[in-house]
């Protein structure tokens, strides 16, 4: 962060100060409802407010009974084998799709390119609900609604966008003379492909899919229209929870989807730094 120069006129110095203090209030908008959540996974009692012990700091008002329910609830457990059975392979499919269409779009002589880029990348600019009505409709008419992978397309279908994006945002520094200097030397495209441009996008690629994994694992609106009850994800049982049972352990479900959120965000910005000094943009 750039410190304020000596110069500054007190316009610019309010501006300065004002500009860290609005972003501090933003910050502290988005943050506080997690710090929230955090601690109240721990509550002795099954209630979803600090009881008086809690506030106190009484280590009898906490406990790990909401994480051991979630660890032992067949219920909880089977929602969370079906996001780890879904949410990879719509990762695996979004990727390949994704960076298939990325590379393809990078090369100068694909027509249309802003109308084609424009339809892939609607999946997140639509409505998820819309969405979710169009897949229902669709799905229904050629046999895939309530099944396994009607599921896993539609997620790989919201995922691609997000791998799009970050690997057409790497490939814009690609120098293009690596791939005439490869098909010079006799490599075929795919040759050229995984030997000299998979290495140097591979940031961006893994940085999509990951994207595309949270956006498959914390999806519930269209596998509340696409899946039947053997596909029920722990987005749905979480909202199932809220809705019908009003269960505490949803807390400590969603202190782990955090928790794993954060170790997410921080391989992605291990990432970035990584692409930006293969590419030359930051010193190494």
């Amino acid at each position: 962060m750039s410190a304020l120069p000596p110069y500054a006129s007190p316009l610019q110095r309010t501006w300065f100060y004002s500009f860290r203090i609005i972003c501090g209030l933003i910050f502290f908008f988005l943050i506080f409802p997690i710090l929230v959540i955090l601690p109240l996974s721990f509550n002795a009692q099954d209630f979803f407010t600090f009881t008086k012990e809690m506030l106190s700091f009484d280590p009898a008002g906490y406990s790990f009974k909401h994480y051991n329910d979630f660890f032992t609830n067949p219920d909880w457990q089977q929602a969370l084998v079906n996001s780890v059975l879904i949410a990879p392979v719509a990762t695996l499919l979004a990727t390949a799709f994704g960076t298939i269409a990325a590379v393809g779009l990078s090369q100068s002589h694909v027509p249309y390119k802003p109308a084609i880029m424009a339809i892939l990348i609607s999946p997140m600019i639509v409505p998820l609900i819309i969405s979710a009505a169009g897949m229902y409709f669709f799905y229904s008419r050629i046999g895939l609604q309530g099944t396994y992978w009607g599921v896993v397309l539609a997620h790989a279908a919201l995922g691609t966008p997000f791998v799009i994006i970050t690997v057409t945002a790497t490939l814009v520094g690609f120098d293009r003379s690596l791939v005439r200097a490869s098909a010079s030397l006799g490599a075929n495209p795919v040759t050229t492909f995984f030997k000299v441009q998979m290495p140097l996008i591979v940031p961006g690629v893994v940085s999509g899919a990951l994207f595309a994994f949270i956006t498959s694992f914390d999806e519930v609106v269209v596998v509340l229209f696409l899946g039947s009850a053997g596909q029920k994800t722990l987005p749905w049982q979480m909202f199932t929870g809220l809705r019908e049972q009003i269960s505490p352990t949803i807390l400590a479900v969603a202190s782990l989807m955090v928790a794993i959120s954060i170790a997410l965000l921080t391989v992605l910005e291990l990432l970035r730094r990584r692409s930006e000094r293969l590419r030359g943009l930051t010193p190494g």
